[in-house]
């Protein structure tokens, strides 16, 4: 009789178990679903793991961060991903719709400070998905917007990456191996909030468009 007490008695912990388990996992499941709608990929795109950790942490904000969450609400992003970028430092990259990148802007600030944290020791940066068009195949009719041309994108690409700081000017270099080199200044009165992540523009711009750049502010002339 005890010994039936006993196994009766497993047997219900055992069944408590495998119920809160499978809610548990319920939980989870329903969780991730939830989280994915912070993340529209194009047709046929796979979902990478990293860009399923970066909506999930979206998610986390909006369910969580009472400053946030309003804004956030009909926000998600198409990509994201990392790029290790000098100084042994890796950078976030998170591609947002471009319709989109003006409500982004009135938040960017408050949401890249918050992700830092998430992502402790990570620069996060955010940048339009932008297309660009092919060169028309003839001059009739088909010809391409200038927003989307390549020299047009990766212009707006740098403003992307440095906002809410603005570029105050740009002097192409030409090496003497025929390289060349885009300096980028930026507004001093940002310095002190932007120079930290300099490396980290340059590396990420390179990474999108293999072309190098610097970021610099300019030199503020003697009287």
């Amino acid at each position: 009789l005890l010994n039936n007490f006993s196994r009766n008695k497993a047997r219900g912990h055992l069944q408590r178990s495998v119920s809160y388990n499978g809610t548990a996992a319920l939980e989870v499941a329903k969780m991730a679903f939830t989280a994915r709608k912070k993340i529209v990929k194009e047709e046929g795109a796979t979902l990478a793991p990293f860009e399923e950790v970066v909506a999930q942490a979206l998610f986390d904000l909006e369910a969580t961060n009472n400053e946030l969450k309003t804004d956030l609400r009909d926000l998600y992003i198409n990509g994201a991903q990392e790029v290790d970028v000098a100084g042994g430092r890796t950078a976030i990259v998170i591609q947002v719709p471009f319709r989109l990148l003006k409500a982004f802007h009135k938040i960017q600030q408050r949401l890249v400070r918050e992700l830092e944290k998430k992502f402790s020791g990570k620069d996060v940066v955010l940048v339009a998905n932008r297309r660009i068009n092919p060169v028309p195949s003839s001059g009739f009719a088909r010809a391409r917007p200038r927003s989307r041309t390549l020299t047009a994108v990766h212009a707006n690409l740098l403003e992307d990456l440095v906002y809410p700081t603005e570029i105050v000017g740009k002097r192409q270099r030409y090496r003497l191996d025929g390289s060349r080199l885009l300096k980028v200044y930026l507004d001093p009165k940002d310095r002190n909030t932007t120079e930290y992540k300099l490396d980290t523009f340059a590396g990420v711009y390179k990474k999108m468009t293999g072309k190098e750049v610097t970021f610099e502010f300019p030199v503020a002339e003697s009287a």
